[in-house]
């Protein structure tokens, strides 16, 4: 699916639709921050978007229920990943450089994050085998009944 980029104006409203999710046009105009656009205004940014592939339609009666079925994570993976194809040569270490420098990332974030990363990953633990459950329950015995003793080594 092709991504397209959205106007300034159109990201401000889908700031708003991602908070709301679902929503009709009465709800954008009650909740849009004052100075709220006119209705048709917000009317034409609506029907963009979901020309554009982020709002989708639902006729609920004589209106129009929208949906947002272009996720906020899913923008702003789309603009990082678009930045740092046209600004960064597709690097991460050139990103995390440039950050440093204008300090929009100190070395405490970075040390926190790498923390906190490294704290909530998942520990691998390799689950014991059946024998091993089997031997730990019920130690191996000789004919006479009797655990059987480990050999010493001379």
């Amino acid at each position: 699916m092709k991504i397209n980029h959205l106007t300034s104006a159109e990201e401000n409203l889908m700031k708003l639709f991602w908070d709301l999710n679902s929503f009709y046009l009465k709800d954008v105009m009650e909740k849009h921050t004052e100075p709220k656009p006119h209705q048709n205004t917000v009317s034409t940014y609506l029907k963009i978007l979901v020309e554009k592939g982020y709002l989708s339609t639902e006729k609920v009666g004589r209106i129009f229920r929208y949906s947002v079925i272009f996720p906020f994570d899913d923008y702003k993976k789309f603009l990082l990943k678009d930045l740092a194809h046209n600004f960064f040569n597709n690097s991460g270490k050139e990103i995390l450089e440039f950050l440093f420098k204008e300090n929009l990332v100190s070395q405490n974030d970075l040390k926190e994050y790498l923390d906190l990363e490294i704290n909530i990953k998942p520990v691998k633990v390799k689950a014991p085998t059946l024998e091993f459950a089997e031997e730990i329950l019920n130690p191996k015995k000789d004919k006479k009944g009797k655990k059987k003793k480990k050999k010493k080594k001379d």
